[in-house]
């Protein structure tokens, strides 16, 4: 208990010299410096994005309406529009816990994440982003979202986007939560399976039908991952191609359903087995005023996860709830977060529900407390934190 009246402290006077030492010019993130606006027009907070942050990231994080020739190296070259100066920011993630569940309970994660940022067009209709986690739980990550992003494809509303990135992304993205507490349906592991909904590398379609605002996204991938490649020099571990299908349906102006569908196989390497593995589920989203809503339900069958002679299938229901509460909409200086996950699984179980309180020191730092009741467990676990990009 003494840790953890010490870690409190310790953020605490964090908390207060950050409030003296900190101003709203201080710190100005990559996209916010390159088109000189405020952090607001595409956060609220940093990192989950409004309406037309999640539209500048489609457009392959290029603001077309702001590009001014001044800002790109063109050299007397129709075919050549580089940045006048190269985009890059940095974020940057602090917490001390409280963790019952842990050998250590009480913990100082200083920093929990440190990562480097930038993105921006190649060319007009082509963009790029990608990140390089310095520190991610203490050790070196690697590079996680990197891709290319082709914008509006044969004048159409097609985009293709190729590199690394979340299976999830079509649904909820995993790197704008507000939460410590993960979205535990994308990253739980089943048996022995490497196949999750968090980074892969392959191919991402996304197509927008006009007449019906219905969103249409597609995704071929290794299935394998981000890991190294093999000794081969092979980044797939497995002949097979793993296959992603999202449909998102916007019906008026505050509701919006969904459906997700995921078909995937895979082969253990040692014992040759393999295993077959479909993910399928609705959600939905509401926006009201300052209150949004996220509900989201995920049924994974596994045909072998234990890859073993005499295979059993396995079946795991996931459930997620998030919401949020902003006073004063995209003006708000805090925000209230709800956050619950359950996981029922013939091999595992996991529930918690997290209430969280972020408060913007500045537009692009802001302070968390957070508590989550772990169900399941009967443990408590708890966090004070920053969270900052500059």
């Amino acid at each position: 208990m003494q840790c953890f009246k010490t870690s409190l402290f310790v953020i605490f006077i964090s908390f207060l010299l950050t409030l003296f030492l900190v101003n709203q010019s201080s710190a100005i993130p990559a996209f916010a410096r390159q088109y000189k606006i405020s952090c607001t027009t595409c956060h609220a907070p940093i990192p989950k994005l409004k309406p037309y942050g999640e539209e500048f990231a489609r457009n392959g994080f290029i603001m077309k309406e702001n590009m001014k020739k001044r800002d790109y190296v063109t050299a007397g070259d129709d075919l050549l529009f580089l940045n006048r100066t190269f985009p890059i920011a940095v974020r940057f993630d602090a917490y001390s816990t409280y963790d019952e569940s842990k050998r250590v309970e009480t913990d100082l994660r200083f920093p929990w994440g440190l990562k480097l940022l930038s993105g921006g067009p190649i060319y007009k209709n082509i963009g790029y982003y990608f990140y390089f986690y310095l520190s991610e739980r203490g050790e070196v990550a690697g590079i996680e979202d990197a891709y290319i992003h082709f914008d509006n494809v044969f004048n159409t509303n097609l985009d293709i986007m190729v590199g690394q990135f979340q299976t999830s992304d079509p649904m909820l993205k995993r790197e704008l939560r507000l939460t410590l507490e993960d979205y535990q349906m994308y990253v739980a592991r089943i048996g022995y399976s490497g196949v999750n909904l968090t980074y892969d590398r392959g191919v991402m379609v996304a197509y927008d039908v006009d007449a019906t605002k219905t969103g249409i996204t597609a995704l071929v991938v290794n299935g394998s991952g981000k890991g190294p490649a093999s000794e081969e020099k092979e980044f797939d571990n497995d002949k097979y191609k793993n296959y992603a299908v999202r449909i998102d349906q916007p019906l008026g102006k505050i509701f919006r359903i969904g459906g997700y569908y995921y078909w995937g196989k895979e082969k253990e390497m040692e014992s040759q087995f393999t295993n077959t593995m479909t993910y399928l589920g609705p959600d939905f989203s509401i926006n009201y005023g300052p209150i949004s809503f996220t509900g989201q339900y995920l049924r994974r069958e596994d045909t072998n996860p234990l890859f073993i002679a005499a295979a059993k299938k396995i079946v795991t229901d996931g459930y997620l709830g998030e919401l949020i509460y902003s006073p004063q909409l995209d003006r708000s200086r805090w925000f209230l977060i709800g956050l619950y996950n359950k996981i029922d699984s013939d091999l595992y179980k996991y529930e918690t529900i997290t209430a969280s309180w972020t408060y913007l020191l500045t537009r692009n730092l802001r302070f968390v407390v957070e508590y989550t009741r772990d169900l399941e467990g009967d443990q408590n676990r708890a966090a004070l934190g920053i969270v900052t990009s500059f």
